[in-house]
């Protein structure tokens, strides 16, 4: 399943929005343009999913830090998505003057069959208007309530944002003592890599390494060990002048090793849209270049069906690739 449209109004810093999407989608743009804004509109709808609308709207620091900020007479904020054009799902939220508590203005499914739009779901509705309490919660949330769509559930709670910071993945207790899961800056990659079974690892591997080698071609065998307290680590074989080369482990590789390791495993990590930010960061541009190639033959060489990226980048050597269309670069501007 791949977004193919996707409409935001007063959304952030978008007054409206219609966008088509594709397989694979570059935003571009300058500083302050709205690039991760954008997709801060997909994982929102992840977040209202898996936890809820209240705190998805409090985690991006309340309603008024959402809003447009010249929304005045319609202030209520939209954001909606056509999937595989399949389904629609639309949210419009907003608050009671005076109040901080986010409610469901409006909740729209629809369904693509039989050559026509069926909506499956459509609120406020009869037992909204008996209890209103009932509009602090979307219906997406609810397992008893989604159980029509909940197709579109499992969709959204698949959505990856990736943002590495190698620092982060060399020293993850020096950040959070505490074990951290799906952490979208890389302070559980290792632990992530270790822990997926072995034969499945030990593949992936193989073909990341094949695609390292276009940025470090000294480097062989990576694969994953384990210290003498049972902590696992990257390691990978580095071939000099010496016959039998070098053991190195994660803590010496480059940032832009680290950054190539961590977009490439994010590939084959799950199966919804993949969200990277600026994955040209501390690689060469020579390197970049040849990115969207390599993103795509990994994904390629997935046995699950390939995932749905979207890349925000301000490198023009990453969009020289002739591979890739003027559809599927969304250009932004504020």
């Amino acid at each position: 399943m791949i977004i193919t449209q996707i409409k935001l109004e007063n959304w952030k810093n978008f007054a409206k929005v219609n966008a088509n999407c594709g397989k694979r989608m570059f935003l571009i743009g300058p500083n302050a343009s709205g690039k991760s804004n954008f997709l801060d509109a997909l994982l929102f709808l992840r977040d209202v999913a898996l936890h809820g609308l209240e705190h998805a709207v409090a985690q991006r620091g309340g309603i008024k830090s959402i809003r447009y900020i010249n929304a005045r007479q319609h202030p209520d904020i939209t954001i909606g998505v056509t999937i595989d054009d399949t389904w629609e799902y639309t949210l419009t939220f907003g608050t009671e003057k005076g109040k901080q508590t986010p409610l469901v203005v409006s909740e729209v499914v629809r369904q693509h069959t039989e050559e026509r739009w069926k909506k499956i779901l459509s609120r406020p509705d009869d037992d909204d208007s008996k209890d209103s309490l009932r509009l602090t919660q979307t219906a997406l949330q609810q397992v008893n309530a989604n159980k029509n769509f909940r197709e579109l559930y499992d969709f959204f709670a698949t959505i990856q944002y990736r943002h590495i910071l190698p620092q982060l993945v060399r020293e993850p207790k020096a950040f959070s003592p505490a074990p951290v899961t799906n952490d979208p800056f890389g302070r559980d990659l290792v632990f992530s890599i270790a822990k997926t079974p072995e034969n499945v690892r030990k593949s992936r591997l193989t073909k990341i390494n094949d695609a390292l080698k276009a940025a470090v071609p000294n480097f062989e065998d990576l694969q994953v060990v384990r210290d003498n307290d049972g902590l696992p680590h990257l390691q990978v074989k580095y071939s000099h002048w010496r016959l039998q080369g070098a053991k190195q482990q994660e803590n010496v590789f480059s940032d832009g090793t680290l950054r190539f390791i961590a977009l490439l495993w994010s590939l084959f990590d799950a199966e919804g849209p993949l969200l990277l930010e600026e994955p040209e960061l501390s690689l060469h541009d020579d390197v970049v270049s040849l990115l969207p190639g390599i993103f795509s033959r990994v994904d390629k060489g997935r046995k699950k069906k390939g995932r749905q990226i979207f890349v925000t980048t301000h490198s023009t050597s990453l969009l020289n690739d002739p591979g890739i269309g003027s559809n599927e670069v969304l250009r932004l501007e504020p």
